[in-house]
């Protein structure tokens, strides 16, 4: 039975020796290589023993040429040996194997969700805001899926079905009271990122705010308004849960015929279509919850122009001057009045002309007027609407008075202006060049108006057309016209009137060019 198996042992050696052969070359070979010797061992369980039986039949030896098997340890390796027992030829290397194909590098997922944190909590919802993970990959982002547990529990659970795009989603249906983990993770076709955390939990409750109204700042001071004009009015609040609001004038209740509120989450609107003098007064506006309140005035004021002046008079006239007094309106619609503005008109032209502006006084006096004109005069009252729509006339009428006057004229006392003459510019010695005209001048005062004498070497020069003598306003002057050598000497300007004579002189010196 023995000697019907033994052959069949011997032929997985080739094998073994091929395996033997292999490994310098097993870095470089493929996983397809590695599995052709795996096909080729496969023979090699035969070799084994089959198991014995429990009561193993003595049988004598076959006598053989080969030599004993040497019993080997578990896994050894058997060396290949040949027929006549002598160690087998090594094998040949195999072929050397194609070069492998290189793959395409993996996309990595999109990076982690940056600044993840709660906006807002009520009482079964909370809102989270984040910004886009800094790295999206090549095939850009799918979306944001939102992530929630249970504090004490690891079982996760999205609350959104398929992934968004925005960087906030509000997480609703809770319960108050619960403490919730919540993580959002970027998707992408490359995979999903690690996702962002909070550190707490998120405790599912409503975040109490105390009642505070803000009222604006012009409504802070009384808002005025003109009769048939519209009030709008929209004044905010804060407060959480949403407060109760409530407006009431002078404790009572608002007419909702007259006046329509409308409540909001943040404001209140107050309006009325045609404000009336009678919606003027102090409004109360309060904004509750569970007993904290807060409470705000508006004081609105619904004017319009006044009613004129009331018992206006001519209290005097004088000269020049008209005194008036008069009192203030009956009613001032609603305003103070600023002020009063005086007219006058008179009999001739018929036009009224403003003469005091502002008058802050019931009373005023009226100056300058024209002599022998009969003027009226009115009044208006002025509020901060304007002006009275009529105005009080004064029931007479002012006549200035013509004044018989004498004129006499001023008396001015006579003066002596007689005065013999004196020159105040006398003559001054001249050089002048034979055919060239040259003037002489002096100036001389005296009352009556003396006589000019020109002299030549003390003769008299009379009508000689080579001398124009001339005299203006005091100013003397002699022209030598074209003199000549001959022309020269000693000039002299005499003056002569009635209380004496004076005279001054100078030198002409003509010279002859070569």
């Amino acid at each position: 039975m023995t000697g019907k198996t033994a052959p069949p042992a011997k032929k997985p050696a080739p094998a073994v020796a091929k395996k033997k052969a292999v490994p310098p070359l097993k870095e470089e070979t493929t996983p397809k290589e590695e599995a052709a010797p795996k096909e080729e061992a496969a023979p090699a369980p035969a070799t084994e023993e089959p198991p014995a039986p429990e009561h193993p039949l003595e049988q004598p030896p076959v006598p053989s040429d080969e030599p004993a098997p040497i019993p080997k340890e578990a896994g050894a390796e058997v060396a290949p040996t040949s027929a006549e027992g002598s160690p087998a030829p090594p094998a040949e290397p195999p072929a050397p194997a194609p070069e492998p194909k290189l793959e395409k590098p993996k996309e990595e997922p999109p990076s982690c969700p940056l600044s993840l944190a709660v906006e807002e909590v009520s009482e079964n919802s909370f809102t989270l805001t984040w910004k886009a993970p800094e790295q999206m990959g090549r095939a850009g982002l799918d979306g944001y899926v939102v992530e929630i547990c249970k504090d004490g529990s690891s079982d996760w659970k999205a609350v959104n079905q398929e992934p968004f795009l925005s960087t906030r989603y509000t997480v609703a249906n809770l319960s108050s009271g619960d403490k919730i983990h919540v993580r959002v993770i970027a998707v992408s076709a490359s995979g999903a990122s690690v996702p962002a955390t909070l550190e707490q939990p998120v405790l599912i409750r409503e975040i109490l705010q105390l009642p505070k109204i803000r009222m604006p700042r012009h409504l802070r001071e009384t808002y005025i308004r003109r009769v048939g004009d519209a009030v709008n009015i929209m004044i905010p609040f804060q407060g959480k849960p949403q407060p109760e609001v409530t407006w009431t004038k002078g404790g009572q209740p608002l007419d909702t015929n007259r006046i329509n509120i409308r409540n909001t989450a943040r404001d209140t609107i107050f309006y009325i279509r045609q404000a009336q003098r009678g919606d003027s007064g102090k409004y109360e506006l309060t904004v509750q919850i569970n007993g904290a309140e807060d409470k705000a005035t508006l004081d609105i004021q619904v004017v319009e122009p006044p009613g004129p002046p009331q018992n206006l008079k001519l209290v005097d006239v004088w000269g020049f001057n008209v005194a008036l007094e008069w009192t203030p309106p009956a009613d001032n619609g609603n305003s103070e009045i600023k002020g009063y503005r005086v007219q006058k008109s008179d009999k001739k032209s018929g036009k009224w002309f403003t003469v005091l502006e502002r008058c802050t006084r019931p009373s005023c006096t009226i100056s300058d007027l024209i002599i022998g004109n009969t003027y009226s005069f009115r009044v208006f009252s002025e509020n901060i609407c304007g002006l009275s729509d009529s105005a009080a006339v004064a029931s007479g009428v002012a006549y200035i008075e013509k004044t018989k006057t004498t004129y006499q004229p001023e008396k001015i006392p006579q003066r002596d202006m007689m005065e013999p003459p004196k020159f105040t510019q006398p003559l001054t010695d001249r050089t002048t060049t034979r055919g060239y005209s040259t003037h002489l001048f002096c100036s001389v005062r005296g009352f009556p108006q003396p006589k000019i004498i020109w002299l030549k070497n003390q003769m008299e020069i009379r009508e000689d057309p080579k001398y124009i003598a001339l005299i203006d306003q005091g100013v003397c002057s002699l022209e030598i016209r074209k003199p000549g050598p001959f022309d020269g000497g000693v000039y002299t300007c005499k003056a002569v009137n009635p209380l004496g004579e004076a005279s001054v002189d100078c030198r002409l010196d003509v010279k002859v060019p070569k």
